[in-house]
């Protein structure tokens, strides 16, 4: 039996972000004893992923910082590129295993964090706390006792929605035998990539160096591609749309990230609590999960050492979340056309106040007047037959 007052399921980005506010010392506030669990090296355990965000200037992870770029382009499916500065913020790309290193670092040092490798079985809420019961590497059974447990593993299946598409995608790590990167820019939609039937598809190129980038296809779509439907789509980008001529191939990573206006619960039990993907950090209409999960770890840690009932809050906003609705609903009837829709806004609103507007943090009135520049009608209806629509199971 191990005793904490915190156990933490599952070392992805949430489960250690959530550690490290944890650990050490702070001056007025309780210190909780933790234990990080996370699954041995395995199936279990997801290869390395890349993780991008935005923030003004300088941040707590920029020593994981793959790299970071203050241009953003947008290619329409036909006509000359939408580019924009977005000073004061930064994109940042950080890959996983760079975060892991980092983070894990400073775990070491911590007087008040422990780190344990085991297959998570069960976790079963007791009177005042909760057990996680696991296996051991070795195959002994052991069990975690905590007043607290906060879960980031995926869950096993998606709450029932109105609305469910999947963001889907594999990328290529390439190297060029020519310089034909602009490092400066980062590319986040081309949308010159065929178009599937029910969807939209674009290219996301992150440059790292001249003869170096993260390529990839992605689509927002029901349903998912064969493993050699990823790398055809793949191919098509990297010869026919960008021409890169000679290229290796230096590492590959391919993802699923639901879409969803499902309400996901981010408490569980008396004790118990879902955090990161797992407790609604993914933004529905974008993917993007990093910065939700970083506000919902920080709001946990701080109830924490002040001795507070920890609640994870949400990660986005309930405006946010109706707004999101509307957009995968008129999405998915085919009202609105993806690329076309998508192109025209990156066209009209700055793309810094975009990417404010991407992380909750825009007024109402700015809310609405970047509404204006969607298809109104088709949003309108969209929006205005939601509550009739019911809740079904994702197959």
């Amino acid at each position: 039996m191990i005793e904490a007052d915190v156990a933490v399921v599952g070392a992805g980005a949430a489960g250690l972000s959530l550690a490290h506010r944890l650990s050490g010392h702070v001056t007025g506030t309780r210190t909780p004893t933790v234990v990080l669990v996370n699954a041995p090296a395995g199936p279990l355990r997801p290869p390395p992923r890349t993780w991008c965000f935005w923030e003004s200037g300088g941040g707590p992870f920029d020593a994981a910082v793959r790299k970071d770029w203050r241009r953003l382009r947008v290619r329409p499916p036909a006509g000359p590129p939408i580019e924009d500065a977005i000073a004061p913020l930064r994109y940042k790309m950080i890959r996983s295993d760079d975060f892991e290193t980092l983070i894990g670092h400073d775990l070491e040092r911590s007087p008040n964090v422990r780190r344990v490798e085991a297959i998570v079985r069960s976790v079963d809420e007791t009177p005042g706390g909760a057990r996680v019961r696991m296996f051991l590497p070795d195959g002994r059974r052991a069990t975690l006792g905590a007043r607290w447990v906060f879960d980031s593993r995926p869950l096993g299946s998606l709450p029932a929605a109105r609305t469910t598409l999947l963001q889907h995608f594999h990328g290529w790590f390439v190297r060029t035998s020519r310089p034909v990167f602009d490092v400066a820019t980062a590319d986040l939609m081309d949308f010159r990539t065929p178009q599937p039937a029910d969807g939209l598809s674009f290219g996301y190129v992150l440059p790292t160096g001249r003869h170096e980038a993260l390529v990839e296809y992605t689509e927002f779509s029901p349903r998912l591609r064969t493993a050699t439907g990823y790398d055809e789509a793949v191919r098509h980008y990297v010869d026919d749309v960008l021409r890169l001529g000679d290229t290796e191939i230096v590492a590959t990573e391919t993802g699923v990230i639901p879409m969803t206006d499902a309400p996901i619960p981010r408490r569980v039990g008396a004790s118990v609590f879902r955090i990161g993907a797992a407790g609604g950090a993914t933004r529905p209409s974008t993917g993007y999960t990093f910065a939700g999960l970083q506000r919902q770890t920080r709001a946990v840690a701080a109830a924490l050492r002040q001795g507070r009932t920890p609640v994870p809050p949400a990660a986005h906003s309930a405006r946010a979340r109706a707004m999101d609705a509307v957009l995968l609903r008129a999405l998915d009837s085919g009202r609105v056309d993806g690329p076309a829709l998508f192109s025209r806004l990156f066209a009209r609103v700055p793309m810094r106040r975009l990417l404010c507007f991407l992380d909750g943090r825009t007024s109402l009135l700015e809310d609405l007047s970047i509404g204006l520049h969607t298809p109104v009608g088709p949003m309108l209806r969209s929006a205005a037959e939601l509550p009739g629509l019911p809740r079904r199971p994702f197959d």
